[in-house]
């Protein structure tokens, strides 16, 4: 089973770059993304073979997630059914018999860390909340996390710990969710990579030289190790300021 995360910063964007292609090359059982910035009708795309679900966030052109699968769920949630947090469209849940996949994107921190306080507790509420379907079966979480974990996560870390996305309170955050019986799976296969990034800055040509951050996930169930098969990012691939991120796993329904 084949997984792609991709925060795609404006969906319509990317449409008129190459997204079709890209999506089909791929080839994903489940190609989950962030930053769609979408409201309802305001694109179609046509995907054979594949289920669409949709989160959208009430303020327009902001946020937003989908999941496009091949494999039709038993149920679908939107959000984690806290009023607080589920205005921007951040979260979308797919149910299986043997399985959960959550896409996410997780609110930035932005710059003079103005969302940091939101941020904890959404941090705390949405571990809950994986905590509470992890009790009901496993769990295959990804999407844009908007933190990069350790100092080989991105490539001027010195300079970075004082900014969204590096702060100690952050790092912390995630490593409470990976103690709490989740796996980095890109982590998992390559523990000591570095220069592997999934996002970088439009300016100062940061992605010619290759000045990133790695902020897209794919995390699972503790129980999932013995399945796990692959884990990689798409450097190659452009048309966002963030690249593909992808999973292999041997899951059946």
């Amino acid at each position: 089973m084949k997984l792609i995360s991709w925060n795609v910063n404006g969906l319509r964007a990317v449409v008129k770059k190459g997204f079709m292609d890209i999506f089909n090359a791929l080839d994903a059982d489940f190609f989950c993304l962030q930053e769609t910035k979408l409201q309802e009708g305001q694109i179609e795309l046509d995907l054979p073979g594949y289920e669409q679900y949709w989160n959208y966030a009430e303020k327009k052109g902001y946020s937003g997630t989908a999941i496009f699968t091949k494999r039709k769920p038993l149920n679908v949630y939107y959000g984690m059914d806290k009023a607080e947090h589920d205005q921007e469209g951040r979260l979308i849940t797919l149910e299986y018999a043997t399985y959960y996949v959550v896409t996410v994107y997780t609110p930035n921190s932005q710059s003079e860390l103005k969302r940091l306080d939101y941020r904890m507790q959404w941090e705390s509420d949405f571990l809950d909340y994986l905590l509470d379907l992890n009790q009901k079966k496993p769990v295959i979480m990804c999407g844009d996390l908007n933190v990069a974990h350790q100092n080989i996560d991105l490539k001027n870390w010195k300079t970075n710990q004082k900014n969204a996305g590096f702060t100690p309170e952050e790092r912390a955050k995630f490593t409470d969710f990976l103690a709490n019986g989740f796996i980095d799976t890109f982590r998992y296969f390559h523990p000591d990579t570095e220069g592997e990034y999934s996002w970088w800055s439009y300016r100062f040509n940061a992605r010619a030289n290759n000045a990133g951050w790695r902020i897209d996930y794919f995390c699972v169930s503790d129980t999932l190790k013995a399945q796990l098969s692959s884990a990689s990012i798409h450097q190659e691939i452009v048309g966002s300021d963030h690249c593909p991120v992808e999973l292999q796993i041997d899951l059946a329904d």
